[in-house]
């Protein structure tokens, strides 16, 4: 059974600088791709009206929850697959696979329930009982979230070729789902080339034909390039797999889900002000996801090192590793970071912005790019967590930063009603967390590494 697995894969014999580039690089490059068409539809949505910006900006945090579930079995899945992988665990590996395929799909069913007793009730409040943005929301929410089986099974045939040390399979898949959503939408969106302009419900159906798409990519390249896990498709999943999946994945997908309560907190802060300010929010949100793909890349690269090391008992290469991924973040971040503090305003005019809209939103991208520099840190920690199956100290890191922290810094300024304190209470967020990162990494990893360098010593 050991044999069928092949003692080199290289994700517990490459040089370190070069693996976590060469893992991390085509996963970022897949997010930036990914990024790009989230990016697009916004830019291309904004063209239609500020409204149907301001509605997809109040969608934001329904699709963070939608995402949240498959990214809670992808990081499950890595971690648990990626040790099983390091400890030449074939029985494992194969149960876990077949796992995370029925947890794929009972996450699209909560999301089908979700769609039909929360959605219209939600988008109601958020939009103050506005008709348009109201109009252009809920279908688009509607298709989305009923589409969403596509973008399940995506997370878990990429993760897949992740944890195999393949990560180059990986951009083909989002590659084919980034491609059809690019060309998809100025024709469901706009109307161009013939068919009816759909607004806000085109970009709707254009992402999820997308994430279909890469679905398919996903299995058919698994299937023929990646044999060392193989797919099996079953009712009759391992109950400790899947509890293994969901014990390292629950606590991302609970961040996520409160980082989506935190979206609107600040939707229902920034309304209460102008409904602009929900839109600048919405347009910084999508350019985050675009800007911190280096980091989100990286950090997704370093998961599967980090459990495959650690099944291995070669602690020395996680921690090199997450030196390297935390380099190669900070380096590939600073040309975004130059970007918007230079020419924020073309940045926002990609999104056709108002001058209402420039004048709260160049200080807004300024202030913002703060953050998102200072985030490279933790997020770093978080991963490497996340790898070594510490679901929960990763879930408390972003719970600070992204949740606890905002929200009270959030609330203690927006008595004032000035938005540059709302944008300055993320960066401030970021700085105070910091330390918190770096003790909580010193005392877990120095308890669960230091372990196995004593091991490995005797």
């Amino acid at each position: 059974m050991e044999e069928m697995l092949s003692p080199e894969n290289p994700m517990g014999t490459a040089k370190i600088s070069g693996l976590v580039l060469k893992t991390g690089l085509p996963l970022m490059i897949s997010l930036l791709i990914n990024s790009l068409y989230n990016f697009v539809d916004s830019v291309f949505v904004a063209r239609i009206s500020e409204e149907a910006l301001t509605a997809l900006s109040l969608a934001a945090p329904v699709q963070i929850i939608m995402s949240a579930m498959g990214l809670g079995i992808a990081v499950g899945l890595n971690a648990v697959i990626s040790r099983a992988l390091g400890e030449k665990n074939q029985d494992r590996v194969k149960k876990t696979a077949s796992a995370a395929l029925v947890l794929a799909f009972l996450a699209w069913i909560l999301v089908v329930m979700l769609e039909l007793t929360v959605m219209k009730p939600y988008f109601r409040w958020q939009s103050g009982g506005a008709e348009t943005i109201m109009g252009y929301g809920i279908p688009y929410l509607r298709i989305c979230m009923l589409g969403s089986l596509g973008m399940m099974g995506q997370w878990v045939f990429d993760r897949f070729v992740m944890a195999s040390g393949k990560s180059s399979l990986f951009l083909f898949t989002l590659s084919a789902a980034s491609i059809t959503n690019l060309v998809l939408d100025p024709i469901l969106i706009l109307g161009s080339f013939g068919p009816p302009a759909m607004a806000t419900a085109g970009a709707a159906l254009a992402t999820v034909i997308g994430q279909w798409i890469g679905c398919f990519a996903g299995y058919f390249i698994n299937r023929r390039w990646n044999r060392e896990i193989p797919i099996r498709f079953t009712i009759k999943a391992d109950t400790g797999c899947m509890a293994a999946i969901l014990k390292v994945g629950i606590p991302s997908t609970f961040v996520q889900v409160i980082t989506s309560v935190l979206a609107i907190y600040v939707n229902s802060v920034l309304m209460a002000i102008t409904p602009t300010a929900v839109a600048v929010y919405g347009a910084c949100v999508k350019i985050q996801g675009l800007v911190t793909v280096g980091v989100n890349g990286m950090g997704s690269g370093l998961i599967p090192i980090v459990a495959y090391n650690y099944g291995a008992k070669k602690p020395e290469r996680i921690y090199q590793s997450c030196r390297w991924a935390m380099l190669y973040s900070v380096t590939l971040y600073s040309v975004f970071f130059l970007i918007m503090e230079i020419v924020p305003e073309q940045v926002l005019l990609l999104f056709d912005a108002s001058e209402e809209m420039l004048a709260i939103g160049v200080t807004a991208l300024r202030i913002m790019a703060v953050s998102y520099l200072l985030s490279n840190v933790c997020l770093t920690f978080s991963s490497a967590f996340q790898g070594l199956g510490m679901g929960v100290q990763s879930m408390l890191l972003t719970l600070s930063r992204q949740v606890v922290m905002p929200v009270l810094l959030i609330t203690a300024v927006s008595w004032f009603g000035e938005l540059s304190l709302i944008w300055w209470a993320f960066v401030l967020a970021e700085a105070l967390v910091i330390p918190v990162g770096m003790i909580l990494w010193k005392k877990e990893s120095g308890k669960s590494l230091g372990a196995l360098t004593v091991m490995c010593s005797e």
